[in-house]
């Protein structure tokens, strides 16, 4: 199908936005530059600061029909940019390593698309999500009062992937991206002379045992379901000072599962260890959770559409056997509404994500606005 936009301002919209970048929860220009581009398409209702600093832009038909939510992710990563470009981050270790830049960009471009022809019946959101790189945005949108409003029946959104042919799309039913978890455990013991140990009590053979253990307790495959993997992202013991037995020490891992189910198993296991190992050693711990995402499972009719709609369009279309191993905070609203999440190929040279060589491909624009008015059609049109 055709689909007219101003590809020059659309590309000028999304180098801005990449020279621009801003964290998870400081979101503030960014939505504000997505709404003086988008003002234009005239929306039929504008909802702003959604989530805190989220924005949403709704189009109405005249007839009764369902609520169709499309989603993008507003925030940037704290990775310094190395490519020398001309609209490099201005900013120091803050940069569009993720693609939201893009993804922003294909929103505000079927924006223009859906100004041109208007739904019939029902009604579309597009919604600028914040804060989807430490998992929180999805929630904050959801329980926020204004979300009432516009409660969908449906949710879709896309993410960049590399390592796929350019403008293809990946497509899986079930889990699309797995289910992750940080988890912080703080061991308490007693500080001593180190010439007399015996005198405090140190956490260091716990805090062995714990890394130890929770590395390999995914190995325990009759307790799992599926894949299972713990990381150990960062350890600290005592203080550098070379006269003291520590009593403080903190692991830190992360727990991914392509289940939730999984990830109940998997969490209760993570704590028995910790127990078991402080209570050993007789010290005290306190255990923090942050940066949680359920596992992002798909509706299957809803990815049997987006398949439908790339074919119509000639994009290839590939179905990983396995899930993503990455998390994404979309999975708040796919445990709550039928909908899905699906890949939109960057490139197969292209860096991954997260890279800090990484940036997005404004080649693939057409392809995810094509995808999303595709579904648009089916549903609104």
């Amino acid at each position: 199908m055709d689909v007219h936009f101003n590809k020059h301002e659309l590309i000028n919209l999304r180098k801005t936005i990449h020279k621009y970048p801003e964290l998870s929860g400081k979101e503030k220009e960014t939505p504000r530059r997505i709404l003086d581009y988008i003002s234009k398409f005239n929306p039929d209702r504008i909802i702003e600061n959604i989530g805190k600093t989220g924005l949403a832009a709704i189009f109405e038909g005249k007839a009764e029909g369902p609520t169709v939510l499309f989603r993008c992710d507003l925030d940037a990563l704290p990775i310094q940019e190395v490519n020398e470009i001309d609209y490099k981050s201005v900013h120091n270790n803050i940069a569009h390593k993720c693609g939201h830049d893009g993804h922003m960009a294909i929103m505000s471009g079927f924006a223009e698309v859906i100004s041109q022809n208007r739904p019939r019946k029902g009604r579309v959101v597009l919604l600028y999500q914040p804060s989807e790189e430490n998992g929180q945005g999805a929630e904050m949108v959801i329980k926020d009062n204004k979300f009432k409003e516009i409660e969908p029946d449906y949710v879709f959104a896309l993410h960049n992937l590399p390592g796929y042919s350019k403008s293809s799309i990946i497509s899986r039913k079930g889990t699309f991206a797995a289910g992750s978890k940080g988890m912080i455990n703080r061991l308490y013991g007693k500080t001593a002379h180190a010439g007399e140990p015996e005198n405090g009590n140190s956490p260091a053979l716990a805090m062995a045992d714990v890394v130890r253990d929770l590395t390999f307790l995914p190995k325990h495959n009759s307790y799992f379901e599926d894949f299972t993997l713990i990381t150990i992202i960062h350890a600290r013991l005592g203080e550098i000072a070379f006269g003291t037995t520590p009593g403080y020490a903190e692991v830190m891992a992360t727990l991914r599962t392509y289940s939730n189910d999984d990830m109940d198993v998997l969490t209760q296991k993570s704590l028995k260890i910790v127990d078991k190992h402080i209570r050993s050693q007789k010290l005290k711990s306190e255990t923090e959770w942050v940066e949680e995402f359920p596992a992002t499972i798909n509706n299957e009719e809803c990815v049997d559409l987006i398949e439908e709609v790339a074919k119509n369009e000639g994009l290839d279309v590939f179905k990983p056997e396995e899930p993503l191993r990455w998390s994404e905070d979309f999975s708040q609203f796919t445990i709550r509404y039928p909908g899905a999440l699906f890949g939109l190929g960057s490139g197969t040279e292209q860096p991954q994500l997260h890279n800090p060589d990484y940036n997005f491909p404004d080649e693939i624009i057409e392809a995810g606005i094509k995808v999303f008015y595709g579904i648009y059609k089916k549903f609104l049109q």
